[in-house]
Parts: structure tokens; C-alpha cells; sequence
């Protein structure tokens, strides 16, 4: 009687460790990553809704891929400096679909005098092939050997930027209100520890954007969104 009392005293023990060890994983985790993307489809749909966006509602269909960043932080504590977490959706070259997210963070970045406030949203539309394959390794600086510049707002302003090309086009606002914030020398970073805890396992860029190889289904919402911004040709 004692040995069976023992064993099933075990098998309680080892099923409580087990659980213990599995849950927080599969239920915890993901709901920061979750509550990101649901930050960002509300961001890129107020944002470039906005009546002040007309530029780029009418070069969105010209983008290689958004990195939208809901939250930037004025002395963001997590990244040493001035930054915050986003996500990025790619435009798959051959169907022209949506495809993402994946998970970055945005550091270092330099905030004019005219940002008062501490938190600003900001996005960045990707416009060059050479632009969009950075954003596919670990860490590169913005402003290095790409070209970063601030996107024009307002109506009548379809000359705007005519003439010459960029890679990275960003935009800003805090309050509402349209700022100007320097992006040269901010730093971008793949977030692998989120792309992992949202798909579930190890993925890089290149299985989230290429591969097609990682596919949360929770994100349709952020992607069909982004889509409906866009103009018709």
C-alpha cells in the first residue's frame, strides 16, 4: 500500500512540475506580443487615416514594407535611451499580400526641441529592396548607408519628394499633433525573443518574410488593415 501511495505521490508531483514549466510559456507570454499588434493596427489605421497623411496614403501601394512603432518612448528605461518596440509587415513581392508581423525594437532615437511630450507613435514606410533586406539582419543604425528622411504632410503636395529616392520615409505625431523626429542614427533591432514567443518557436525575419515559414493567425487583423489603406491604382 505505502509503495502505491508513493507512486501516485510521484506522478502528482512530476504532473504539477510539468505543468508549472509549460504554462506561463503558452499562455503568459504571448499576450504582450498580442497586445503589440493590436496596439499597431490601431496606430497605422488612425495614423495614415489621417487627413494630414495624403502622401503617403497615395505611396503606400509603393511600399516595400511599414514599421509601425505605437509607442515611442522619451527616455524609454528598456532600451537604454529613447525608443520603443514595433512591428514590421512586409509586402510579399509576388502576390502583393501583406505578410507578418515580425517584432523589432527602435533605440537611440534623437527627439527635437519641439517634442514636448514623452511619448510620440511613429511610422516608417520602406520604400527601397536595399531598405527592407536591412531590416532583415540582427541590428543596423538608420542613416548609415541608408537614406532616412521625413515624410511631407498635408494636401497638395503631390510634388513632394519628387526627384529623388530614399529608403525609409518616417513619420511622427504625439497628441495628435505632426512632429519632426530625426531618425538618423537610431538603432533597429530584431526582437528574436518576441518573434519567438508569438510564432511559438525559433523564426528570423527571413522565415517570417521569405519562408512564409511562420504564420500567426492573430495578426490578420493588423494586415487586412493595412491594406484597406491603401489607394487603388
Amino acid at each position: 500500500m505505502k509503495t502505491i501511495l508513493k507512486g501516485i505521490v510521484l506522478i502528482a508531483i512530476i504532473s504539477l512540475f510539468h505543468a508549472c514549466a509549460t504554462t506561463p510559456a503558452t499562455t503568459e507570454e504571448p499576450l504582450a506580443q498580442q497586445l503589440l499588434v493590436d496596439r499597431s493596427r490601431i496606430a497605422a489605421d488612425s495614423f495614415i487615416g489621417d487627413s494630414d497623411m495624403q502622401w503617403a496614403r497615395e505611396h503606400l501601394n509603393q511600399a516595400k514594407a511599414l514599421l509601425i512603432i505605437p509607442n515611442l518612448y522619451k527616455g524609454a528605461w528598456f532600451l537604454g535611451g529613447s525608443g520603443g518596440r514595433g512591428v514590421l509587415v512586409v509586402r510579399d513581392q509576388q502576390t502583393g499580400e501583406w505578410v507578418g508581423p515580425g517584432f523589432y525594437t527602435m533605440g537611440s532615437v534623437s527627439f527635437g526641441l519641439q517634442f514636448g511630450g514623452q511619448v510620440s507613435e511613429v511610422i516608417v514606410m520602406v520604400m527601397t529592396q536595399k531598405g527592407l533586406e536591412k531590416l532583415y539582419s540582427t541590428s543596423f543604425k538608420l542613416g548609415g548607408d541608408t537614406s532616412v528622411a521625413v515624410g511631407p504632410l498635408g494636401a497638395g503636395i503631390q510634388g513632394a519628394m519628387a526627384g529623388f529616392s530614399v529608403d525609409y520615409v518616417s513619420f511622427a505625431r504625439t497628441k495628435g499633433a505632426f512632429i519632426g523626429v530625426a531618425l538618423d542614427g537610431a538603432v533597429v533591432d530584431e526582437n528574436y525573443g518576441w518573434n519567438k514567443a508569438y510564432y511559438g518557436r525559433p523564426v528570423r525575419p527571413v522565415d517570417i518574410f521569405v519562408a512564409h515559414d511562420a504564420i500567426n493567425p492573430n495578426s490578420a487583423k493588423l494586415r487586412t488593415t493595412v491594406a484597406k489603406l491603401e489607394l487603388p491604382e
